[in-house]
């Protein structure tokens, strides 16, 4: 990205109180925009958004539902954003068996309400509509998805984002294709990093267990991620927005991996990393009967696209990804101040840049 982009360009995040949210907020206040986020309050206690106080870094915090359009349109009207970034969702698998519809209202309708505004907000020339890395059909064979590879889903959740990626490429060719308003979804990993406290996130049961050495029961040991921090991807997906804004044609527009080219990690291996890290003396227990639904076993996305046309790729590897999400997660039990937790999640910020500088990868 360019050094001055962002600067005083106008952002509407939705989902922002969420923890991808709550990074992207951070790193776009780093970079000097002007942010505008429409989102619920955070689902968890404690949380990084609220918890942290970052409602102060925004122009305005809107604590609305996505599925209300006439507040949405509203907000979106008043704000007058350059970029918007539709990161607003109901994210959890497992959340998805348990309510089923809601979790199809929410992202499906709530996506569609999000591109309706753009098309009656005239001031929108870049949009990024967040998906994930499982709206693919997985076939468990071992090969990671391009991004024309067959869409599908097992889970509810999984079909449902799928369904917001076919919507999307249809309200592209229906309505922007000669608009000068640029569209396009991205798809990541399993995003890790500080401030995550999701339910039924591995990541979040780690820090709880090993920051109070007490036993961890993990399910699926072998079953193994795209693992990366999250940093990662919206620095992607940023880049992405602004070839959005400057291109003067297509060439950005559409779907786009930002996962690692590396290695899966297992789950187990990545407890292991977290305790060693923690110096914890917890004990890890494998329950072989907790598992109620479908998981796949092995999901990883091929992003050479975005290596190719972004110079976009994984600079921290998978045991520096876990050393940032979990020494984040022990200034948090050690420090509860949130200027210290602010400062340190921006000096995180700060050191992934620096690595981007050093590896000649332009911001």
């Amino acid at each position: 990205m360019k050094n001055n982009f962002w600067t005083n360009k106008s952002v509407f995040i939705t989902g922002h109180t969420g923890f991808k949210g709550s990074w992207l907020t951070l790193i776009l206040k780093n970079l000097g925009a002007n942010i505008y986020g429409y989102a619920l309050n955070p689902i968890t206690n404690p949380n990084f958004f609220d918890g942290l106080k970052l409602g102060n870094l925004l122009n305005n915090d809107l604590r609305e539902d996505i599925l209300d359009y006439k507040k949405l349109v509203k907000a979106i009207t008043k704000a007058k954003p350059d970029i918007l970034l539709h990161l607003a969702a109901q994210s959890s698998v497992l959340e998805s068996y348990n309510n089923p519809a809601s979790t199809v209202s929410t992202n499906v309708i709530g996506t569609v309400n999000v591109l309706e505004a753009v098309r009656k907000v005239k001031s929108i020339r870049s949009v990024i509509i967040v998906t994930t890395d499982k709206v693919y059909q997985n076939l468990e064979e071992g090969i990671p998805f391009k991004e024309d590879s067959k869409l599908g889903g097992h889970d509810i959740y999984s079909s449902s984002k799928a369904t917001c990626e076919i919507l999307t490429q249809s309200y592209i060719k229906s309505f922007f294709f000669d608009s000068r308003c640029n569209v396009a979804t991205v798809r990541s990993g399993n995003c890790i990093g500080g401030g995550d406290w999701t339910k039924d996130r591995i990541i979040k049961d780690c820090a709880e267990s090993f920051s109070k050495n007490k036993p961890l029961i993990i399910r699926n040991p072998n079953s193994t991620r795209p693992w990366q921090h999250v940093i990662e991807p919206l620095f992607g997906y940023l880049k992405l927005a602004e070839k959005l804004y400057l291109s003067k044609n297509k060439s950005f527009v559409g779907s786009w991996n930002f996962g690692p080219n590396r290695k899966n990690l297992k789950v187990l291996d990545l407890a292991n990393i977290g305790k060693k890290i923690f110096k914890s003396k917890s004990r890890i227990i494998i329950n072989k009967r907790s598992k109620k639904f479908y998981e796949s076993k092995y999901l990883a996305l091929n992003s050479k696209k975005a290596m190719d046309k972004l110079r976009w790729k994984i600079m921290l590897s998978n045991k520096l990804s876990l050393q940032f999400t979990f020494d984040w997660f022990k200034n948090f039990y050690k420090n509860k101040d949130k200027k210290y937790l602010i400062d340190f999640s921006i000096k995180q910020i700060e050191k992934y840049k620096k690595i981007l500088l050093k590896n000649n990868i332009n911001m």
